[in-house]
């Protein structure tokens, strides 16, 4: 079983990896991890080798660097042998000091005196977390392992797996989002739910197959009609159509009550050579299918806070029905689905690179945990304050200049100043939001304009730190008058 998984991974990586040498390092990988895990077996009664195989498939299926897929073979020698005993320094000797930092970062940290198993969490948690700084294939390499996990969960008790869903759901969906990487994140979500909420799980998920098989007649269609009419201008394109997934499904459920409410439920992406282009089907679309204003949303022009672009506009079809219709560039789509990982495609041997470089500079996710990393010390502190960075609802406020910034529900224009410049937080005499001045602890928004009103002689008021919503404008607070303020 573990040879022909892993020859359907070389047949995999060699369509994409030419250098024989890094092939052989694959393939040493995959036998040095063979032989420690030797006799080992997963709750599933499946060789554990078999798991490491996957996570390392998972990957080449995005194109992964030689290290990578190397690092995730070896994933788990450290911590999760039984007879044998390895570590990175031997790893490094062996292989790399690349591969060996990947299969560092992913491993758990196993000490004697932590105080509870909370901690434990909480300390490897914002290791895996904080390996941004580091390296991105790092959280890359774990967001496929925990996806395989995630995929044989039914063989582990009940209350373990409601433990690793939530933790999925908690950790790991946010950080696939905030790198972009949709379509894991879909997939996450989908296997945590069915976890956490099984009886509605079940039920939305019948409710979610009558629904395509009637959407799928609307959406063909519809479907024929917009590939016949954009053929006729002379695009290139590709038009597919999919069903919003049963946990998306239920969070709009959640606000809307009403299945038929939902906008999106059904929706058709078009995907197209150029961005001109993408203007060009937007003006097809809107000319022969009425359109709901209130639902366009140009993420070209202005693309969310994970890097992700499309035009998004929800039209009636012939049928009465709403669906939402993606307009986007090829490259946009890969960018959109896989976010970061894309790289690995676009820029081979160079993608970590370009992944730490773009990391670092376009994506808001990394400044904030860097705060956060910054200001707090205690771990599960940390993991508290970054959960609700990760995981509570956002909303998306916007300056007069159009610039969207990202920021936690209950925030105020206190913590917006903050974010755009602590130097603009401490000059702040006032906030304008849509037109209309706000008080300094109005809670914002989504979609809301915001303009902050500055004065050089001013200084940010201690009662700030009590309006604040984010700790990291409670800390640049407290910093200005140096005094330890507790939050």
């Amino acid at each position: 079983m573990s040879d022909k998984l892993f020859k359907e991974l070389l047949l995999n990586v060699k369509g994409y990896i030419k250098d024989e040498k890094q092939i052989r390092m694959i393939t040493n990988a995959y036998l040095c991890a063979d032989f420690l895990h030797s006799g080992q077996k997963r709750k599933s009664g499946e060789e554990y080798i078999i798991h490491p195989i996957s996570v390392a498939l998972i990957l080449s299926r995005v194109y992964a660097d030689a290290d990578t897929i190397s690092a995730a073979l070896l994933h788990d020698v450290i911590e999760d042998t039984k007879d044998f005993a390895i570590t990175d320094k031997d790893i490094a000797t062996i292989f790399n000091e690349t591969v060996s930092k990947l299969v560092f970062g992913v491993t758990k940290i196993k000490k004697l005196d932590f105080k509870s198993r909370e901690e434990e969490v909480a300390t490897n948690n914002r290791k895996i977390i904080m390996s941004l700084n580091d390296d991105i294939r790092i959280i890359i390499i774990k967001l496929a392992d925990r996806l395989h996990n995630m995929q044989t969960l039914n063989y582990l008790r009940p209350f373990k797996q409601k433990e690793n869903a939530l933790e999925t759901m908690e950790i790991y969906v946010p950080l696939a989002y905030y790198i972009g990487a949709y379509e894991l994140k879909s997939e996450l979500e989908e296997l945590s739910f069915k976890y956490l909420k099984p009886s509605t799980y079940k039920r939305l998920e019948s409710c979610r197959s009558k629904v395509a098989k009637e959407a799928s007649k609307i959406a063909q269609e519809m479907l024929v009609d917009l590939s016949t009419k954009l053929s006729d201008r002379g695009i290139t394109h590709d038009i597919t159509m999919r069903v919003k997934n049963t946990y998306g499904i239920y969070n709009k459920l959640i606000k809307t009550q009403n299945i038929e409410n939902i906008h999106d439920l059904l929706s058709i992406k078009i995907m197209v050579e150029n961005r001109r282009d993408c203007y060009t089907v937007l003006e097809i679309v809107h000319s022969n299918y009425p359109h709901l204003r209130e639902k366009f949303k140009d993420y070209i022009a202005s693309p969310k806070t994970n890097m992700y672009r499309s035009i998004h506009t929800t039209v009636n079809s012939y049928k009465g029905k709403n669906v939402q219709v993606q307009i986007k560039t090829f490259e946009m789509n890969e960018m959109d689905l896989l976010g970061l990982m894309s790289y690995f495609h676009k820029y081979g041997s160079d993608a970590s690179l370009y992944m730490q470089k773009d990391l670092t500079t376009k994506f808001q996710i990394y400044k904030s945990l860097s705060e956060l990393d910054e200001i707090l010390s205690d771990n599960q502190e940390f993991i508290k304050h970054a959960k609700k960075e990760l995981y509570t609802n956002k909303i998306f406020v916007s300056t007069p200049k159009g610039k969207i910034i990202e920021l936690p529900t209950g925030s105020t224009p206190i913590d917006f100043a903050y974010r755009l410049n602590p130097e603009i937080g401490n000059k702040m005499v006032g906030a304008i939001v849509n037109g209309e001045a706000v008080a300094l602890d109005y809670k914002l928004q989504n979609k809301d304009m915001v303009k902050i009103i500055t004065n050089e002689i001013a200084n940010p008021s201690l009662d700030w730190v009590e309006q604040a919503d984010t700790v990291y404008a409670k800390k640049e607070i407290s910093k200005f008058y140096s005094k330890k303020i507790k939050y």
